[in-house]
C-alpha cells in the first residue's frame, strides 16, 4: 500500500518534543524521511531511534533556528542523507509570559527571535534548496491562535505568532513562481511541555487564571488538543493532497475563535 508521503523528506524544526514530535513520528509513519531537527540533540536522537525501531526513516540534527548557518546546516545534513529536501516544518517556538506592562525588551526580542525570525529564515533557507534543486516544495509554518488575537500575558508570543502568518502569506506570494506553497497551522491549547512550563510561569506571575484549564475551557469540542490531533493536517500540508494551496493558516483548535 503507498503511504501519502513515501519517499518525501521533510524537516521538523523543533521536532525532539510536543507537536513538532508528535508531527515527526507521524511523517515516518506515512513513509517520510524525517529530519528531527532540535536544540536538544539528545531528545531528538532518542526520537529518532524510537522511528527507527518502529521501522521508520528518521536523522536527527542538532539546530538553532535563530542562527543561519546552523538551519543551512540542517538542510544540508537532510539533503546529504536523503538527496533532496521536499517540505520544512517551520515549528520550533517558545513562550515566557509577562504582566502587559512588565514586559521588557529583552523579553520581547527573544520570543520575537526565536518566533518570528527563526521562521523568516526558515522559510527562506529552505526556499533556497529548492529552488537549486528543482522541482517546488512545501513550506508549513506552525502559528496559533494567540497570532489571531493578543493574550495580555502572552503579548510578545502573540505579536510574533501574528507576523508568523503575515510571514506565511508574503513567502506565498514571493516564492508561488518557483513552484513553493507557504502555509500553516494554528494550534490552540494543546496538551504539551510547553503548556506545563507555562501554567508555572503564569502562577510566578500572579496570572493563574489565564492557564491552561481557563483557556481550554471555551473549546467548543470540549477539551484541549493532543499532539496527535495535529498530525493529519500536518500530513495533508505536507502531502501532494494541498499542492493547490498557499498562503493559507488552517486552525487546529476545536473551536476557541470563530472568524
Amino acid at each position: 500500500m503507498t503511504r501519502r508521503l513515501d519517499g518525501r523528506t521533510i524537516v521538523v524544526t523543533g521536532g525532539a518534543s510536543g507537536i513538532g514530535a508528535a508531527l515527526a513520528s507521524g511523517f515516518a509513519a506515512e513513509g517520510a524521511n524525517v529530519v528531527i531537527a532540535d536544540l536538544n540533540l539528545e531528545a531528538a536522537e532518542a526520537l529518532t531511534s524510537e522511528i527507527v525501531e518502529s521501522g521508520g526513516s528518521a536523522v536527527a540534527s542538532r539546530v538553532d533556528v535563530t542562527d543561519r548557518e546552523s538551519v543551512r546546516a540542517g538542510i544540508a545534513h537532510a539533503v546529504e542523507r536523503y538527496g533532496r529536501l521536499d517540505a520544512y516544518f517551520n515549528n520550533a517556538g517558545m513562550n515566557s509570559p509577562m504582566k502587559f506592562l512588565d514586559i521588557t525588551e529583552s523579553n520581547f526580542e527573544l520570543v520575537m527571535r526565536v518566533n518570528a525570525l527563526g521562521v523568516l529564515v526558515g522559510i527562506q533557507e529552505a526556499a533556497k534548496q529548492f529552488i537549486a534543486q528543482g522541482g517546488g516544495g512545501k513550506v508549513v509554518n506552525t502559528a496559533s491562535i494567540a497570532g489571531r488575537q493578543g493574550f495580555s500575558s502572552f503579548a510578545p508570543y502573540s505579536a510574533a505568532k501574528a507576523a508568523v502568518i503575515s510571514l506565511t502569506q508574503a513567502g506565498a506570494r514571493a516564492l508561488a513562481e518557483h513552484g513553493i506553497t507557504v502555509n500553516g497551522f494554528a494550534p490552540g491549547v494543546v496538551a504539551t511541555p510547553l503548556w506545563t512550563k507555562l501554567d508555572r510561569e503564569l502562577e510566578e506571575i500572579g496570572e493563574g487564571q489565564n492557564g491552561f484549564d481557563s483557556m481550554s475551557s471555551g473549546i467548543l469540542l470540549g477539551r484541549p488538543a493532543d499532539p496527535s490531533d495535529i498530525v493529519p493536517t500536518g500530513v495533508f500540508l505536507a502531502a501532494a493532497d494541498s499542492d493547490y494551496i498557499t498562503g493559507q493558516i488552517i486552525p487546529i483548535e476545536g473551536g476557541m475563535i470563530l472568524v
